[in-house]
């Protein structure tokens, strides 16, 4: 989670595309270069330790103006973690 909000801070296209899913990964990502995030504070986790093969995060991403609350999915693909999808809360 923390190296995929770094990747949205970096504007990392490539990256947040190779960590999506393949089966709801987007063909492309549309980054807004105008968006300043702020900080990203984990709120909590589910599963997701070695022995899981899913699980998920609760977290908040600020950014200037707002924040973004969401409980994202992650799913083990041949060994790594990748987004899944999330659901936003708040």
């Amino acid at each position: 989670m923390r190296s995929r909000y770094s990747a949205f801070t970096q504007r990392d296209e490539a990256y947040l595309l190779r960590t999506w899913h393949p089966r709801t990964r987007p063909a492309r990502v549309d980054l807004d270069p105008a968006m300043k995030w702020t900080g990203l504070e984990i709120l909590g986790t589910g599963e997701g330790s070695a022995f899981h093969s899913a699980g998920t995060v609760t977290f908040r991403a600020s950014f200037r103006g707002g924040s973004l609350h969401e409980r994202s999915r992650f799913e083990r693909v041949e060994g790594a973690w990748v987004y899944v999808d999330g659901e936003f809360l708040d």
